[in-house]
């Protein structure tokens, strides 16, 4: 018998490879889940403030996109009510700073709920992040992230959709219903992905990996 040392991250790609290949195969129109918990992104400026000057965030575990991972590092969000503790930054580093929340998340911090896609973030409330150097404000970057589906253009084409579209998906299991408004976000660079925060995960009782319908 032939044993493998494998990473549980290494296998859960594994795992994820296979499902999206039987998924090309049949050629239907199902796209796995993730569920989006809170999140941190920072740009190279704020990690060295945070961290020192040049510091690499340390990857914690690979996210479904490819390139895209959960760090070991955490940093605090102060609101106007509240705050929590311990949110998970998300590298590499991003142009912009922007903190994700969902709508429970929001309220708890006493900050007003502005429904955007990642990255646009003009106009957006602000929060202050607390870390190992203290604390720092941002004038802006909160944002409940939109409901999305990563693909590329092959899937695209496959899926008959654009970017930018707007779909209605179906799930199915103990609280079946319909997303609507679910944008089409097209790259070669992403991996064929259904993203939602943790209030629709949990509205809905999805789990991670699960698969739902773009209905056309």
């Amino acid at each position: 018998m032939v044993y493998y040392d494998i990473t549980q991250e290494q296998l859960i790609q594994m795992v994820t490879e296979a499902v999206l290949l039987e998924i090309k195969k049949a050629g239907s129109n199902v796209v796995p889940t993730g569920i989006s918990v809170r999140h941190i992104h920072l740009t190279r400026e704020h990690v060295d403030y945070f961290f020192g000057r040049n510091y690499q965030l340390t990857p914690r575990k690979q996210l479904s996109q490819p390139g895209q991972f959960a760090c070991e590092e955490t940093l605090d969000l102060i609101g106007r009510k509240g705050s929590i503790k311990k949110v998970r930054i998300l590298g590499p580093e991003r142009n912009k700073s922007q903190v994700e929340v969902s709508i429970t998340d929001a309220r708890m911090l006493g900050i007003e709920a502005v429904l955007r896609s990642s990255g646009d973030v003009e106009g957006t409330p602000g929060i202050t992040l607390r870390g190992p150097e203290g604390l720092l404000v941002l004038n802006e970057g909160v944002i409940v992230a939109d409901r999305h589906i990563h693909m590329t253009s092959a899937d695209a084409r496959r899926f008959g959709v654009k970017d930018g579209q707007r779909v209605r998906v179906q799930v199915e299991g103990q609280k079946p219903g319909i997303m609507d408004g679910v944008v089409i976000r097209v790259s070669d660079r992403y991996r064929l992905d259904f993203h939602v925060d943790t209030d629709d995960g949990n509205a809905f009782m999805l789990s991670q990996g699960q698969l739902v319908t773009i209905l056309k």
